[in-house]
């Protein structure tokens, strides 16, 4: 017998080459007169969001900009993100970027929509809505913001805090291979083995709510991502990976939307809010140790996901012999893909590890869904074998 789960998505999904460039015509009926477009300044340099603006300054909208967003965004980006956005008359709000920008576009738009305080939103249901109308806009394969409740933002020095909630979702996600072509190797291959972690922690999480569509997704997430991400990697124009990358990416994110991750996130957010590592590289660093650290309870769960990425890994018939090859064939194709693979070489020494660790353990919205629990003493000893 099935348990019982909710499921949420984004209301409407486009995937098509060139959509972001037709936008008046896949939103036209809820942009309003003047939509705000959110998206960081390396978008802005590379010129990434001039068509999508061209196409509604031709309908006749006005356009509105904030292009300040950096990785790990801070409450004050947030903060000032919605003054910009308030002080243009926003009727709508589009995220075009990266997960970071997507993440603040989601909060720009809740926060204007509904006037409350974001200190007053953190946690797991505490949003109010409304909202204003919401268009999300990836332009790498990775995060899958665009069909998640979720917004991640860094309070004070370095420590994460989430928004979840379903008011978070968007009315239109737009998925358009053509805006991911200009990533550089290491950004493809750092976005894409995140996607890869939200479909193994979707797959394998703890929560309640782990659920036979979030599973099934999960899946076919893993299929996509494994099958095309060396040749987007190496093969940085080939259209059809880089679609099969945003597919990929967005099928492991409606997943983890529904079936949330777990101690892998916990520990990779240590070393992106303190260090500054991209999240993806962040949570690439950590992965193998993890699943090798789960395995004692969770390898019979790993051993049926493994041949989805490696589908040779089907001719290992013992689930422990799967589940711990599996791990380290996640660990070598890191390292293939031109990632670092230790701790080490992305500025963490040993003296660091303890702090680390403390601040791992304050992830506890994220910890709970992990397979096997783990102590201040277990985030210290899998950051040590990452070192």
């Amino acid at each position: 017998m099935v348990a019982a789960f909710t499921f949420h998505t984004s209301e409407r999904i486009v995937f098509e080459n060139g959509a972001a460039a037709a936008l008046d015509r896949h939103a036209l009926d809820f942009l309003g007169d003047r939509p705000f477009l959110v998206t960081d300044p390396g978008i802005v340099s590379l010129g990434l969001q001039e068509e999508c603006e061209a196409s509604l300054t031709a309908a006749g909208h006005q356009i509105g900009r904030f292009s300040e967003v950096v990785a790990d965004p801070p409450q004050k980006l947030v903060e000032d993100a919605v003054a910009a956005a308030k002080d243009h008359g926003a009727t709508s709000i589009i995220g075009f970027g990266g997960g970071s920008s997507l993440d603040v576009a989601k909060l720009v738009a809740l926060l204007l929509g509904s006037g409350e305080d974001l200190n007053d939103a953190w946690g797991i249901g505490n949003a109010k809505g409304p909202r204003l109308p919401l268009i999300l806009i990836p332009t790498t394969a990775g995060t899958g913001s665009e069909v998640t409740p979720i917004s991640i933002i860094t309070v004070g020095a370095d420590e994460k805090r989430g928004v979840v909630s379903p008011h978070l979702l968007p009315d239109l996600a737009v998925l358009d291979p053509l805006l991911t072509l200009g990533l550089p190797a290491h950004v493809t291959a750092a976005t894409g083995v995140d996607a890869m972690v939200h479909a193994i922690e979707a797959y394998a999480s703890k929560s309640a709510n782990n659920n036979p569509l979030s599973r099934t997704l999960a899946v076919e997430a893993l299929k996509l991502l494994g099958a095309n991400i060396e040749t987007a990697v190496f093969d940085p124009t080939n259209v059809s990976a880089r679609g099969g990358m945003l597919l990929g990416s967005k099928l492991a994110g409606m997943a983890f939307a529904n079936s949330p991750v777990a101690a892998v996130h916990a520990l990779a957010y240590p070393i992106g809010g303190t260090f500054h590592v991209p999240h993806g590289l962040s949570n690439a660093l950590v992965l193998p140790h993890v699943l090798a650290f789960n395995n004692a309870v969770a390898a019979p769960i790993y051993a049926e996901l493994a041949p989805a990425l490696f589908p040779e890994l089907s001719d290992l018939a013992s689930p422990t012999d799967r589940a711990d090859t599996f791990a380290r064939r996640l660990a070598a194709l890191t390292e293939k893909l031109g990632l670092q693979t230790r701790l080490s070489e992305v500025g963490i020494s040993e003296k660091d590890l303890p702090k680390m660790a403390r601040d791992a353990m304050k992830q506890t919205r994220l910890l709970v869904n992990n397979p096997r629990e783990v102590t201040e003493t277990d985030a210290f000893n899998i950051y040590a074998a990452a070192l």
